[in-house]
């Protein structure tokens, strides 16, 4: 089956710095790929190229097939890429329904002439989906400031479910949470995989990738230097990866 997102030989240069060193990766529907390594080992910089941020020196990133060429991040999001960083881009003082809806209202007419926001399909579709992912969340929420950060999580990755986003980027997903919330982060992202979205999930914490992902792959200085199931590793042969120790080995 071809994959719903391909990187090929991908590399960019900032300067005389090369953060991208030919990186080349795949993802499949259904998938939750991991993306492991230390900080400066090129994470950040790979998911902004496919995020729209970033536009590589070289190299391709392609959707389905379909070579992209986006030109910033909300193109990424109108081709069905969605990316939920640490900071989560939610607005603060929106409810959770609007927030989830934002920018794709569901209008009706009065009198099959005036258009107005349907705030009573909003709240309804906002509750069984909320139900759905098991979030406990008041629909109602006057606005979102007031929510957790794992409740912030289960919003945004609501939205990308209900929107069937096709590939979500989970950048950091359970920095600064709970061990609860971290819990139903792996959940939710799960969720997202068996609703049909590749995920990217970025991450530090090798318990929790262990638990969540189907792949695993290790960057080092710029560079994939290995990918692996995640069944068939273990922190030790990761973290190993991670430092450049295996490079090391093979080179010698």
């Amino acid at each position: 089956m071809l994959p719903i997102l391909e990187i090929v030989d991908l590399r960019k240069n900032f300067g005389p710095v090369e953060a991208l060193r030919g990186v080349s990766l795949t993802l499949h529907t259904g998938e939750v790929l991991a993306i492991v390594g230390d900080n400066g080992a090129g994470k950040s910089t790979l998911i902004k190229h496919v995020s729209g941020v970033y536009k590589g020196d070289s190299g391709e990133i392609r959707l389905a097939g379909e070579v992209l060429n986006l030109v910033s991040p909300r193109e990424a999001r109108e081709r069905g890429i969605e990316t939920v960083y640490q900071d989560l881009a939610l607005a603060d003082d929106l409810s959770v329904g609007a927030n989830i809806f934002l920018g794709r209202e569901p209008v009706r007419r009065f009198a099959r002439l005036l258009p107005f926001i349907d705030d009573r399909k909003i709240r309804a579709e906002t509750a069984g989906l909320l139900a759905r992912i098991k979030a406990h969340i008041p629909p109602q929420s006057r606005n979102v400031a007031r929510l957790s950060g794992g409740q912030r999580q289960a919003v945004a990755i609501a939205r990308a479910i209900y929107w069937k986003a096709k590939i979500v980027i989970l950048d950091e997903p359970t920095a600064a949470l709970a061990v609860m919330e971290r819990e139903n982060v792996i959940r939710n992202t799960r969720e997202l995989a068996r609703n049909g979205a590749g995920v990217i999930y970025i991450g530090h914490n090798l318990v929790e990738i262990l638990k969540v992902a189907d792949r695993i792959a290790v960057m080092y200085r710029g560079a994939v230097v290995h990918v692996t199931k995640s069944e068939e590793t273990s922190q030790d042969k990761l973290i190993k990866y991670m430092t450049g120790f295996s490079e090391t080995e093979q080179a010698a």
